[in-house]
């Protein structure tokens, strides 16, 4: 039997892909793009930080991909036949999307604090709105820290807004490898949380990426003294349906769809922890 969250959303319509059109396109690295999509009929839906789309590339599939912009915006790594075909999409294509779906960042639970981003990768892209909605609340908070890592310099997303955003918050980038070309840091993100200030007690912290980065800079958090509950992760496991049916994002006793894919660490921990859960 369906739960009353699944029920609710497979409401008549919510499971066919609504069509909408390619505006723009832009090449963010060698293998990711980020797309800006107009709805073809109503508006496009209200959309919160951390939530998903379905979306889908007529003949080919349908892919979960984190919502990276309002209006629309997905930004995509091509990696398998469904977002190859995604990011290949030129201007005036048409792509199908449910949603969105899932939770969101708790990001109205970091007023009065502090506030530690981390992001690992492709990972920034569900934390750029996080980032942007801090940026439009920055009265709120106390200090705003961006730690990022990627592979290396050519695999960075968002360079030129990285470069803005260094005007209002703290920005901290590494990579895994650089040349000699590179004149910034290199090795693991968490490295950066040695440097950077905060009020343990009072952080709120954002995280997301790879699951063995989100697992290292929890600890990392943890041993700083960010309270369990207040370090919020976004878990990233295959999701079919997108609606809690299909069981293929079964976390623990969750279901990463239905329940996440925003979790505290107080709460994800137990199953994190399990190596190859």
């Amino acid at each position: 039997m369906a739960t009353p969250r699944a029920a609710e959303q497979l409401a008549p319509g919510t499971m066919a892909p609504l069509p909408f059109r390619v505006a723009t396109r832009e090449q963010e690295t060698a293998d990711t793009w980020t797309l800006a999509l107009e709805p073809l009929g109503d508006g496009a839906p209200a959309i919160a930080p951390g939530q998903f789309v379905m979306a889908y590339a007529f003949g080919v599939g349908e892919v979960p991909i984190s919502v990276s912009g309002t209006p629309l915006r997905l930004t995509v790594r091509a990696v398998g036949a469904v977002s190859r075909a995604i990011c290949a999409s030129e201007p005036g294509a048409v792509l199908g999307l449910r949603g969105p779906y899932g939770n969101s960042w708790p990001v109205d639970a970091a007023d009065g604090g502090d506030v530690v981003v981390i992001a690992g990768g492709i990972g920034l892209a569900p934390l750029r709105l996080v980032v942007l909605r801090l940026l439009e609340r920055r009265d709120r908070v106390g200090t705003v820290s961006l730690l990022y890592g990627a592979r290396t310099p050519g695999d960075l997303l968002y360079t030129a807004e990285l470069a803005d955003w260094r005007r209002s918050i703290e920005v901290a980038v590494t990579v895994d490898a650089a040349g000699g070309d590179w004149s910034g840091r290199v090795g693991v993100v968490t490295k950066l949380l040695a440097d950077t200030r905060f009020r343990p007690a009072a952080t709120t912290a954002f995280v997301c990426g790879p699951e063995i980065m989100m697992r290292f800079a929890a600890r990392a958090l943890l041993d700083r003294g960010v309270p369990a509950e207040r370090i919020q992760l976004s878990m990233e496991r295959h999701m079919d349906c997108g609606v809690g049916l299909c069981g293929h994002c079964q976390l623990g006793p969750t279901l990463i769809c239905r329940d996440g894919p925003v979790y505290s660490y107080a709460r994800l921990a137990p199953w994190l922890e399990v190596r190859e859960l």
